[in-house]
């Protein structure tokens, strides 16, 4: 009787390790949640800068070679909707980027609000006009983003949520353009560089904080730049480029999979 009663213990011991072990096994084989995954947003997004430009995108420049498209080819969600689209401010985003979310969109990145505040006119102002000048348009600049942005990232993204209420939401930030005291020679002067990074900085922290608010996730980029700043010497930034200017101060191929790709993919 006691020996019937060890024997069934042990073969019920048995019994229990192999289906422990067998089934962590089968947890590990088994594949990955399905993804739903929208990709929004404007130039940083899109990809303009890294080439290979999608021509049935037109003027919005998206590129398998942007952050999202390199994601999605590496993760095969299930679905993936790049509306991203060059030069789009919050406003564009929520009057035609947001069709494709819905209740079952699980992930969304966007990096949005450059436009809004008017970068690519500072960056031209400073290129092309007296530090004097290039300050005081950074400053006009600032005091938009502190003032006015947020109104706008909360609409933009209050329209996120309710169209994908279940979604987790990334929202990637801009890099620093300038490695200061760095390789640059011409150009800008190291006053204008450091205001506009600073500037950069400052777009960045209200983003961050109206992300927070709204649950989203920020991701910055701005650690993964460092050291592949313009001036670095080995930049993942377009400096300005006269034959293409759309692509001037907009991360190259490499600052998309070597800067934005790495960062989403530890967020999402």
């Amino acid at each position: 009787m006691k020996l019937s009663r060890i024997t069934a213990l042990t073969s019920s011991l048995v019994l229990g390790v192999v289906l422990a072990l067998t089934g962590a096994a089968a947890a590990q084989a088994a594949p990955a949640a399905a993804v739903d995954y929208v990709a929004l947003g404007d130039s940083y997004s899109s990809g303009v800068g890294a080439g290979a430009y999608d021509s049935s995108s037109g003027n919005c420049k998206r590129t398998p070679r942007a952050y999202p498209a390199l994601w999605a080819a590496a993760n095969a969600p299930t679905t993936f909707a790049f509306t991203a689209c060059s030069g789009a401010r919050t406003g564009d985003v929520t009057a035609g980027q947001l069709g494709p979310l819905n209740a079952a969109t699980d992930l969304v990145s966007i990096s949005i609000g450059g436009n809004d505040a008017g970068f690519a006119d500072v960056m031209t102002t400073c290129v092309l006009q007296s530090e004097a000048t290039c300050l005081n348009r950074v400053a006009q600049a600032r005091s938009y983003v502190t003032s006015t942005l947020p109104g706008n990232l909360n609409s933009v993204y209050g329209a996120i949520r309710s169209k994908a209420p279940s979604a987790k939401v990334v929202v990637l930030g801009y890099p620093r353009f300038y490695q200061l005291n760095g390789t640059c020679v011409v150009g800008l002067s190291e006053n204008e560089r450091a205001a506009i990074n600073a500037a950069s900085d400052h777009l960045n922290s209200v983003t961050s904080q109206r992300a927070a608010a709204h649950g989203f996730t920020f991701a910055s980029v701005a650690g993964a730049f460092t050291g592949h700043e313009i001036c670095s010497g080995n930049a993942w930034l377009h400096s300005v480029n006269w034959l293409n200017i759309g692509e001037s101060y907009h991360p190259t191929a490499a600052g998309q999979s070597g800067g934005y790709l790495p960062v989403f993919a530890s967020a999402a």
